[in-house]
């Protein structure tokens, strides 16, 4: 039976040896595949949607009393129809820089996806954004590797309590529209300073799984790739749990992928099934990784903790009120001026008239619609038009989609304010799978009928090679991949032009979840807000900031440039793409192009401001450094702040990123108060990876470190000169 969360690991590891012994070969070996056939499968995804109907079961011996795990995705919230409750994406709870908040997170979701009879939840999205045109840019918490390792530890720490934490998806898997593809060329240096730091905070968080990643790195599918699944993930960084494939087509090679160190094929029983008994009994398959793979996946099951979970939980009032506090924290303010001499334009008086436009504002626009879409019940879901009428005077609100300019301008024109509700939805963003790069693994399915073997194998090229002809951007529901246009669409630019022009107290509120590009209008605009997808509480959360009665908090995740010509090449269809050290505001500080909002920049109602830094080195087994400074509020709202350590290396040993993001923290203040925060910050922060060693090295001399709000902030500079050190793998 699985463990009870008072069981110690001794304790379930003495379990799991047992177990073990009285495993036969043939049942080990289906522990390494999904519980479902392959084509049963596939027909429930066709027929009925199967991923938002149930769990995907793996690992279940019922004469072992062994119930197994049970999947289920969920970066914005389980995915299960049920009522699950839908948090905002994981870009807006970056833009929280809140460690606590995504500890909450990640706990709500784990209980409610117990609720719903699954223990295995893929919430832990932590692929560094290397381009906002992501189509994904949603799934994960921004450009900068500390802050994805500090929010995806939190978010595993959480989900850990009641289920298994699946992080996804290792590695260097940032482009969407040709991730069955594309080889990611990469150094050891970069890929072990900015690629792989978040992955290891999660596993040293309590991870129980990782997945790997479609993609190729160095000419190696990740899925089979002994670099990273066995060298690094389970010798370097000493990862005791699982590693699972990507789902349905993540494994090219199944010996090659199992001798990697890929221990679990879900969901389906498909390419092992085809090759591990042969593989095994021939010796091109030791039994002693088979037992690993075993013992691995038996580990982590035993340790589920036991308990009943009730449907209550799901979208229950604490859960709501946290898919409220996560939104109105997202919120970034990223410009507020005055339109004539006085006071900024927001907060607005609720008692006076507000024309709301844009068709966004009247829908539920929680993300896209590939693996991470969830189905809140109908009514659920409170709309920014809907919060804002709700907060407002009655009858101050009135509305107009925006498809007809002479309505908007009109509406604009008779109200006091105005405020567009624009942005990106599922059809301009998101999750993208192009039919024909999966056809080389289709060919090697199995037949859906023993009767069919015979003829199977054209039938199946003949099957791979329709797929061949599909669209990249096909239609439907699941299309929309990665983004090259990178502005407002041109009818958004109109609408604001116009609303503008009838009225110049107008604020832009932006949906969407990669960077939108400003340069076009934001000039003529006094305030401009940063929404996200703001989940099912969204309205609400805006409402509370434009009204008022909240400061906005949200700092920005990514930086956003002025020009698309300052960010790395992207290529949605690559076959090789090259990956450097030089990205977001990293290649814009070393370009010296300054950032038209910078990364960690967010305007609020308060007035805060940095005194007081100091850092020390702190010594003992596991030296780190100690930053402190205090923030204070000198303006009359209670407002929270997000004081950013960064490191200026001295650089005399290689070339290396002139600033970098090494610590943050998270203050909320009353009007005239200060808090001191003190941080820990690891050395290895700090370091650079020598690739003649393998190990990480801090460079000697004088290191500046800066006390800021963002990244171009010149802050508050302490310098300490530290010696030459060996931190190790």
């Amino acid at each position: 039976m699985p463990a009870s969360p008072e069981v110690g690991p001794e304790a379930i590891e003495s379990r799991a040896e047992a177990l073990l012994a009285q495993l036969s070969s043939a049942e080990k070996l289906a522990l390494l595949e999904g519980d479902t056939a392959f084509w049963p499968g596939m027909v429930d995804i066709a027929s009925r949607d199967a991923s938002h109907v149930h769990p995907w079961p793996a690992g279940a011996v019922p004469r072992l009393a062994l119930a197994g795990l049970h999947f289920v995705d969920g970066p914005r919230g389980v995915v299960l129809k049920g009522g699950a409750t839908t948090f905002p994406p994981p870009i807006a709870r970056g833009a929280c820089w809140d460690v606590d908040l995504e500890e909450r997170i990640g706990e709500a979701m784990a209980r409610e996806a117990r609720s719903l009879g699954a223990n295995w939840l893929a919430a832990v999205c932590v692929n560094l954004l290397r381009h906002p045109g992501w189509g994904r840019a949603q799934e994960t918490y921004g450009e900068d590797p500390v802050l994805l390792g500090a929010l995806g530890a939190a978010c595993t720490r959480g989900i850990q309590r009641h289920a298994v934490a699946c992080v996804k998806h290792l590695a260097l898997n940032s482009i969407d529209s040709s991730r069955f593809l594309v080889d990611v060329q990469v150094r050891e240096r970069v890929l072990h300073e900015l690629y792989l730091p978040h992955f290891r905070d999660c596993v040293e968080a309590g991870a129980g799984s990782v997945m790997s990643a479609y993609n190729q790195v160095n000419g190696e599918w990740c899925g089979q790739h002994p670099g990273l699944l066995t060298a690094i993930l389970k010798q370097r960084w000493g990862f005791q749990g699982f590693v699972v494939t990507d789902f349905i087509f993540g494994v090219r090679d199944g010996v090659a992928a199992v001798r990697a160190g890929q221990d679990l094929e879900m969901p389906f029983r498909m390419i092992f099934a085809g090759c591990l008994e042969e593989a095994l009994a021939d010796g091109r398959l030791s039994l002693a990784r088979l037992d690993d793979a075993v013992l691995r996946q038996l580990r982590v099951q035993l340790a589920v903790p036991e308990a009943a979970y009730p449907a209550s939980l799901r979208a229950c009032p604490e859960h709501r009120a946290l898919a409220r506090e996560a939104a109105t924290k997202a919120i970034v303010l990223l410009q507020n001026e005055a339109v004539s001499p006085g006071s900024p334009l927001l907060p607005l008086d609720p008692a006076r008239s507000l024309a709301v436009i844009g068709s966004l504002a009247a829908v539920a626009n929680l993300g896209d619609r590939g693996s991470s879409d969830t189905r809140p019940e109908p009514g659920v879901v409170v709309t920014p038009l809907e919060g804002l009428r709700a907060a407002a005077a009655p009858g101050a609100v009135h509305h107009a989609s925006g498809e007809h300019l002479q309505e908007a301008i009109a509406l604009a024109a008779r109200c006091e304010t105005a405020l567009l509700v624009l942005g990106l939805d599922w059809r301009l963003e998101g999750e993208h799978i192009h039919p024909g790069d999966i056809a080389p693994i289709l060919r090697q399915m199995p037949p859906p009928h023993p009767l069919l073997r015979r003829w199977w194998p054209p039938v199946a090229r003949a099957i791979a090679a329709i797929t061949s002809y599909g669209s990249a951007r096909q239609g439907g529901d699941f299309a929309a991949g990665d983004r090259t246009q990178l502005e407002l669409p041109a009818e958004q630019v109109t609408l604001i032009e116009a609303v503008v022009a009838a009225n110049p107290r107008t604020v832009v509120v932006l949906m969407g979840g990669g960077a939108i590009l400003m340069e076009a209008w934001r000039q003529a605009v006094p305030a401009i807000l940063l929404l996200w997808y703001p989940g099912e509480r969204g309205g609400e959360a805006l409402a509370d900031v434009v009204f008022g009665a909240v400061s906005p908090s949200g700092r920005l995740p990514f930086a956003i440039p002025t020009s698309a010509n300052h960010l790395p090449p992207f290529e949605p269809r690559a076959r090789q793409v090259h990956y450097d050290l030089w990205h977001g505001y990293r290649r814009l500080q070393r370009d010296g192009h300054p950032a038209a909002f910078p990364f960690g920049f967010g305007l609020s109602y308060g007035a805060l401001r940095l005194s007081a830094a100091e850092a020390e080195l702190s010594p003992g087994p596991h030296p780190a450094l100690r930053v402190a400074g205090t923030l204070h509020n000198d303006g009359a709202l209670a407002s929270d702040g997000v004081v950013q350590v960064y490191v200026e290396p001295p650089g005399l040993v290689l070339e290396r990123p002139r600033r970098t993001l090494v610590g943050f923290g998270r203050v909320s203040l009353e009007p005239g108060g200060c808090q001191r925060l003190s941080l820990a910050i690891p050395l290895r922060r700090l370091a650079y990876f020598d690739e003649a060693s393998s190990r990480f090295w801090l460079e000697a001399g004088t290191h500046r470190l800066r006390l800021a709000q963002h990244s171009e902030d010149a802050g508050l500079l302490v310098e300490l000169a530290l010696a030459a050190n060996d931190l190790g793998a």
